[in-house]
């Protein structure tokens, strides 16, 4: 009964900036934990940023400085990613965790390159 709506990937160039959003739709939980998750060509799949169940913000450590999560409304979180690099090309995937449960965002596809 869990919807991830995920928005906000495309192409930038080196150095620019994009913004990501996911909202968790048709569900309502009073605890529960919401992030950003990447993965690349041949590579596992990475933390970026989330927050926990308890409201802590966590960072993957490539994201450190360079992202900032943040809340909006009930069940949804933006991404702000700046001085983006060609090595930040991945297919970036939203995840809500809700007690042992995981779900996951159909993805979008963030490239940066000239």
């Amino acid at each position: 009964q869990v919807r991830l709506v995920e928005s906000g990937g495309g192409l930038v160039a080196p150095g620019g900036s994009l913004r990501l959003r996911c909202v968790a739709v048709e569900s309502i939980f009073r605890f529960y934990s919401l992030g950003w998750y990447r993965q690349a060509p041949g590579k596992e799949r990475e933390l970026v940023a989330r927050f926990t169940s308890g409201g802590s913000a966590e960072y993957g450590d490539f994201a450190k400085g360079r992202c900032i999560i943040s809340r909006d409304v009930e069940n949804s979180i933006n991404l702000e990613m700046n001085n983006l690099r060609p090595e930040d090309t991945a297919v970036y995937y939203c995840k809500l965790g809700v007690r042992s449960s995981d779900y996951w965002g159909q993805g979008t596809q963030v490239t940066v390159s000239l």
